[in-house]
């Protein structure tokens, strides 16, 4: 199981012109597909004469699910060659976005190709890609004579706590990471009484 992931932080841009064609990149940083709908319609506000607005995403990590779409241009010209580039950097959560402006003059399918192919990879290669750790959420129920021996290992690991409900008996949601999980989930299973479930 993979313990990292590949991704960008923050939007990025870039441009190329291709016998009097211009292409305008963008990536995002996404965790959604609404993510993509409003990306994808503020671009179309500041590029309102803009014939074609292709893009390509990728999101997830284990279940990865993705889409191309070539807004128009020829089939397989534009959204396919976007995404590649994406599969190339070996990058999820992001959306590529390259808007095109028609020049007059057909670059062809080969032209498209490349032309949308060059354009993502400047695009990338203008945002900085970060490495991320990937987390898993534990769900623990315990008595709560257990909290400080619950709190020992939560700050031992540094643990987030996501949510936590504390009574007689509490219930604690974290954040725990692939790399981790394993040795987490071993110490909490040394104490009786503690039920540790993975959501």
């Amino acid at each position: 199981m993979k313990n990292t992931y590949r991704t960008i932080d923050v939007k990025s841009e870039s441009s190329l012109k291709e016998k009097q064609s211009k292409f305008y990149g963008y990536a995002f940083p996404i965790r959604d597909t609404e993510s993509v709908k409003s990306s994808i319609d503020s671009l179309k506000k500041m590029h309102h004469s803009a014939r074609h607005f292709c893009y390509a995403y990728q999101i997830g990590i284990q279940d990865l699910v993705y889409r191309v779409n070539d807004d128009g241009e020829p089939r397989n010209s534009a959204g396919t060659p976007i995404y590649g580039q994406i599969q190339s950097f070996d990058l999820t959560n992001i959306l590529i976005v390259v808007v095109r402006y028609f020049g007059g003059t057909k670059l062809g399918v080969g032209g498209l190709v490349s032309a949308y192919k060059e354009c993502a990879k400047l695009t990338i290669e203008s945002n900085t890609i970060i490495t991320k750790e990937i987390t898993i959420k534990i769900q623990l129920k315990f008595d709560y004579l257990l909290m400080n021996k619950v709190m020992r290992v939560i700050k031992e690991h540094n643990l987030e706590i996501l949510n936590q409900q504390m009574h007689t008996s509490c219930v604690f949601e974290l954040l725990t990471t692939t790399k981790n999980n394993d040795i987490v989930c071993d110490q909490f299973k040394r104490h009786l009484g503690i039920v540790i479930s993975i959501k």
